[in-house]
């Protein structure tokens, strides 16, 4: 999977980046169709101690999956925005697995007339 990282009015260090690709990578064992991320790194002017926001978004066969969190720090954020993208992925395969054993039971069914 491709990985794209945008930092916005901040310079993001290697351990940072490889936390981002470590933790993105671990998304392929719940879904192995996802094509690509981007991640948006923005550091918020404002005297606020959360002021750290990871933007993910999912380029995945259908529709993409979005996630944006706003914590103390950009692990703590990139792991709540990760979280939420593994439950958007899981219901998406539900949904697929719906669909299938669907078209499934239509085939079958057809195919007895």
């Amino acid at each position: 999977m491709k990985i794209r990282v945008q930092s916005i009015h901040f310079t993001a260090d290697a351990k940072l980046l490889d936390f981002i690709q470590r933790r993105i990578d671990k998304l392929d064992q719940f879904f192995d169709q996802i094509i690509s991320a981007e991640v948006y790194l923005k550091l918020e002017n404002t005297e606020d101690e959360e002021n750290k926001i990871t933007e993910i978004k999912l380029l995945i066969p259908g529709n993409d999956r979005f996630a944006k969190e706003q914590c103390k720090t950009f692990e703590e954020a990139t792991d709540k925005a990760i979280e939420s993208l593994r439950r958007q992925v899981d219901k998406h395969k539900e949904k697929l697995r719906a669909k299938m054993s669907n078209h499934k039971e239509i085939v079958t069914a057809n195919e007895g007339i």
